[in-house]
């Protein structure tokens, strides 16, 4: 499987290979060694050292070149990229401003060279409505750009940002699923960049309940991640969100497919307390309602080989016979990964506790 690389760093690397051609004779000795210490500290991926040389490197460059030169600008743009890598986003987001302007000066506010600097700017911003609109400046850019892969890097990085925040609406939403369709057409079916936005196109269907859109596509990226020799997060998150689109669609047999591959993925600790895939919420009795009631079932039951419930048993409740009775109802129809020992998988006894509670 083919791996990629965030948009942001593959234009930082750029931008530093420039500044290290053009100017590096020029330079006083102290910073040619904080810069080269920076470029050794990023290749070996030594964090703290990045961080310290960058710093050093920015602050000696500025003074060398001025704090206007495009030079510095760039020795801006990697201390920012450092200072982002290690949460430091506020500072961050600081020194890509500063990047960004000086950029927009010297190309021009839609020339493709600001790119960088304005996603950086949009993604370490606090406040959502300024990264939306950086964002959506970056699109306009990349959306005019002859790479289209480029366009999707943009569309996919504003998507990551926005949808944690509460301006998530359907134009975000479908720079996630425009991203999918322009890797799908450029780039081959086992790219890693193609395989994540499968996912996250299919984790979008899946919460808005298009079955028939989110099942082939949470199929696809488990094909492709099956050969790796580890277990991905989207691998099982994909075989977890299948177990619950069968199981809406009324198809047992492929759920439990599912479920046995999640149980072979991650297999159960003996102090391990078992999280359901698919849970069917149990009903509030309604007399209960009226009355402002609250409780709580404790239930045993064996998840058998194929992840179903089988034997529920009451073990404690509070609270009226019939939050027992509903809880019960309900768990028949849960579905589990099953426990494996010796590659195989085993019925094993669980237990749950079901809260009931009237805020």
């Amino acid at each position: 499987m083919k791996s990629s690389v965030r948009f942001r760093r593959v234009l930082a690397a750029v931008t530093l290979s420039c500044l290290s051609l053009s100017s590096i004779g020029a330079f006083a000795s102290e910073f040619s060694q904080s810069y080269t210490a920076y470029k050794q500290a990023v290749a070996d991926k030594d964090n703290e050292l990045a961080l310290k040389y960058a710093q050093q490197a920015y602050e000696l460059g500025s003074v060398e070149f001025g704090p206007e030169s495009l030079d510095t600008a760039t020795l801006a743009l990697n201390y920012a990229s450092v200072l982002e890598e290690q949460e430091q986003k506020e500072l961050a987001n600081t020194f890509y401003l500063l990047a960004l302007e000086s950029y927009q000066s010297k190309y021009g506010d839609e020339a493709i060279e600001v790119l960088d600097p304005l996603l950086g700017a949009a993604h370490t911003s606090s406040e959502p409505k300024t990264a939306k609109s950086l964002f959506e400046d970056a699109i306009d850019i990349a959306s005019g750009a002859e790479n289209r892969i480029l366009h999707a890097h943009t569309l996919s990085a504003a998507f990551a940002t926005l949808s944690k925040t509460r301006l998530y609406n359907r134009t975000i939403r479908n720079y996630a699923l425009d991203a999918y369709e322009i890797y799908k057409e450029e780039l081959p079916q086992d790219s890693l960049t193609r395989v994540k936005a499968a996912y996250i196109a299919g984790s979008i269907y899946f919460v808005e309940k298009k079955n028939s859109k989110a099942i082939p596509l949470l199929n696809d990226v488990i094909q492709q991640f099956s050969v790796l020799n580890y277990t991905h997060p989207y691998e099982l998150k994909a075989h977890a969100y299948l177990v619950e689109l069968y199981e809406r669609e009324g198809e047992s047999d492929k759920s439990t497919e599912h479920c046995i591959a999640i149980g072979s993925m991650r297999p159960w600790l003996d102090d391990q307390e078992q999280m359901p895939l698919y849970r069917h919420e149990p009903k509030y009795p309604f007399s209960y309602v009226k009355r402002r009631k609250s409780g709580w079932a404790e239930v045993s039951f064996t998840v058998d080989e194929s992840g179903f419930v089988k034997d529920p048993k009451l073990l404690d409740s509070a609270g009226g016979s019939k939050f027992s009775d509903e809880s019960i109802k309900a768990l028949k129809q849960w579905r589990y990964a099953p426990k494996f020992v010796d590659g195989s998988p085993i019925a094993e006894q669980s237990r749950v506790r079901i809260d009931f509670t009237i805020e």
